[in-house]
Formats: C-alpha cells, structure tokens, sequence
C-alpha cells in the first residue's frame, strides 16, 4: 500500500465513501474524473456561508454584504495562489465549460464587423482554430461554432495509437494562420498528459492564443500558469473536491482586460446610459450578476484542504495505483487499455474495453459489487471512433483511493469477464 499520504485519515472526511451499496458492498468510487467527492471541511464552509453570511457580494453596505464579499474575494485569492496567478486574473464561472464557451464567444464578439489585423482577438475566413483529437467536447464544440460563426478552419492534431499526440508536423499545423489553440492538458478518457510547454512555444512564435483545459490536471498535480506559459486556462470546482456550479476562468490579465465580455448586467459595468455601457476591468467584467458566492466559498475550502495535503504528494500517490492498476488489468485475457500503458506523463484514469462484453453490460456487473466506474463515450466521440471503440470502461482514482480499491477493480473486472465468458 502507497504511504505517501494517509489515505485512511483522508477517507474519514469524506462520510460518503463509508456508505455501503448493493445489497452491504462497500462503497469503491473510480469515478473521480467526472466529478469528486467533497470533504466535509468544504461543505461545512458552504452551509457556514449561507448561516452566518448571506448576502450578495458586491453590493450594499451592511455587514453582512461585508462579509459575503470578503469571504468570496478571499476565496479569489485563494485560487489565484492555487495556480501561481494574480488574483486579478482569476474569474470565476458555473463550469469549466461556461469557461470555454466564455473566451470562445467573446472572441467572437471582438470578430463581428473588426479587421482581424487590428485586434489579437479578431479571426475571419483566413484563420485557423486548432484543437486536437482527444478533446473533451466542451473544448471542441465551442471551437466549431466560432469557426462556424467566422468562416475560419478547425484544423486538429492527431494521436498516435498509443494515445500520444503526433507532434512530428507541428510546424505546420501551427503557423501563421493559426490564431487559437485548444488543448487539453490530461484527457479525461487516455490519462495522456499532453507537452503543454512545447505546444505553447510553437504557439508563440506565430501570436497564437493558447487555452488549455485543466480540468483533468489542476486537481491532482501542481498548476503554475506562469510555467505553462499559456494564455487561458478553465477548470472546475466539482472535480477538485470542491462544490458543483463553481468553475474558473484564469486569463493574462492584459488579455482579460482588452477581451469583449460575453455576459452583460449588474456588477461588470463602469457606466450606463440609456443607448450605451461601459465596461469594469477584469475579472468583474466577466462576472454579470449575483455569483455562485456559497460555492466560490466552497472552492477555497477545497483549495485550503488540497493544498494542506499537497498536489505533489497527491500526484505520487495516483501515479502509484495507476501503475498497480495497469499491471493487473492488462493480466486479464481480452482486455485492452485504451490509451498509453505504460506510466510515463500519465494521470490516474484508465480507460479500457474487454472482448465480448459491452462496457455498459461492465460496468453494470461491477456496480453490483459496490464498484463505481463510469462508462460510454466520456463525451469524446471522435476520440472513440479514432480508436474504433463504441465507448469504454474508465476507472480515475483520487486522493482517497487505495490499493484495495484498484484490488477490488482489478478482481471485479475478471470475475465480469468470466462471468460472461460463461454465459
């Protein structure tokens, strides 16, 4: 068993994962990658906001609406040291998809009725969007519609059948035309942790924006944007042991700040008359309307608890049962890991597929031992058909995730197919 971080300590935190399931199994959550559980450290800073200290941020002023909006600006804070950005920088949204969506219709806003070569935000016919062929769909549709919308190319980077991207023709694939690159930094089906830092330096070279989807990553191992060198970064709350209906959008802030907003009413003006506005600087310029402030609360408990245990040590510790679950499972006759196989810049999702069995029927099997994984497309279709699969059995683990539980896995997942073998 890892001893990196004390996993029974940490279950204790979490009542969820001591309930039992199907008829006494106990509870073994492999789910993590479509959402985590929470502690109670975060759900008492929630219910503690709204009994001590609801009210609307940002406005009035009374006490109450002080302390609302110190809390929540002190959870800004908290992010923005999370990720080694200024709290400036930091916005918050619903979801890491809203925060997508966010940059790619505010670019478009700044494309309608503008000469692309006034502004870095402007693209037309004659540019280019590139994303790459293991995007989840929140970083891939919304990138389809602007090229819809502006008349540019989607163009994208393939993968390799390891799971890798094919970066021998990135020269190419980023050039002058090139306005916009899409990635993600961990895809939530391979696990593949994608060379952000030689991406981004292409990008550069041309003037390209870079936004990367950090919702694999930003959970489980240590975020600097700075290193990163990238433009945008979106994640979100619910994946990082924090609250559902929180995500944020981290932009430079010369970028945030010359970016048209993409959302309009109370909070983000500086000024309005009856035919015009004018707009706050960011991050309040993107923020229309009363916030999600219980959950931006939440999100920092989640930030102070996952920093207090360390992204570092967090990272060790999955690499360590992503390495024992890889070894066991590909034991098993007719299974095929979809996705690198061998634990070199890999995170801790494992997606697989057993000859025969559909991964619904799979995954059905294990629930009733009490085994949470999820299964079907991870809302990444053309990565499927790319692998010529019609979904997939995926196990993630987190921080609270042990041995046992990729024991229990592992055993479930051969019990499933001797079952159907039987059959």
């Amino acid at each position: 068993m890892s001893t990196i971080i004390d996993v029974n300590a940490i279950r204790s935190d979490f009542p969820i994962l001591g309930k039992s399931i199907r008829g006494g199994h106990r509870l073994v959550y492999l789910d993590s990658a479509a959402t985590s559980q929470k502690p109670l450290q975060v759900l008492d800073a929630e219910r503690d906001f709204y009994l001590q200290h609801n009210a609307a941020v940002h406005r009035g002023a009374h006490q109450l609406a002080e302390e609302a909006t110190e809390l929540y600006e002190g959870a800004r804070a908290k992010v923005a040291t999370f990720i080694g950005a200024h709290v400036d920088e930091v916005i918050f949204t619903k979801s890491a998809t809203e925060s997508i969506n966010a940059i790619a219709y505010s670019i478009g806003n700044a494309s309608i009725n503008a000469n692309p070569a006034n502004s870095r935000f402007a693209i037309g016919a004659e540019s280019e969007i590139l994303v790459t062929e293991m995007e989840h769909h929140a970083n891939l549709v919304p990138w389809q519609e602007l090229a819809r919308r502006t008349g540019a190319t989607l163009r994208w980077i393939p993968i390799t059948p390891e799971g890798r991207l094919d970066l021998s023709d990135l020269n190419s694939l980023i050039n002058s035309r090139t306005k916009i690159v899409a990635i993600t930094h961990q895809s939530n089906v391979l696990g593949t942790i994608n060379p952000v830092e030689e991406i981004t330096r292409q990008a550069n070279r041309v003037g390209a924006l870079v936004v990367l989807d950090a919702c694999q990553s930003v959970p489980h191992m240590s975020i600097n944007v700075a290193s990163l060198g990238v433009d945008f970064i979106a994640f979100s709350g619910h994946k990082m042991a924090g609250p559902t209906g929180v995500g944020i959008l981290w932009g430079k802030k010369e970028l945030l700040d010359a970016m048209p907003p993409f959302l309009f009413g109370g909070s983000m003006v500086e000024s309005v008359t009856m035919d015009r506005a004018t707009y706050l600087s960011a991050p309040k310029r993107f923020e229309a309307g009363v916030p999600n402030m219980a959950q931006a609360v939440g999100l920092g408990a989640a930030v102070d608890y996952l920093g207090e245990i360390g992204l570092e040590k967090i990272h060790r510790h999955e690499l360590h049962l992503t390495e024992m679950a890889l070894e066991g499972l590909m034991k098993i006759p007719g299974l095929l890991v979809v996705g690198p196989t061998d634990p070199v810049d890999r995170g801790g999702i494992i997606s697989f597929a057993i000859e025969g069995i559909h991964p619904h029927d799979l995954g059905q099997v294990l629930d009733n031992d009490g085994i949470a994984v999820r299964t079907g497309h991870h809302c990444a279709w053309p990565l499927m058909r790319k692998f010529e699969v019609v979904a997939t059995t995926r196990a993630s683990f987190y921080l609270y995730n042990d041995s046992a539980d990729v024991q229990a896995l592992i055993d479930g997942v051969e019990r499933a197919r001797k079952f159907f073998a039987e059959r």
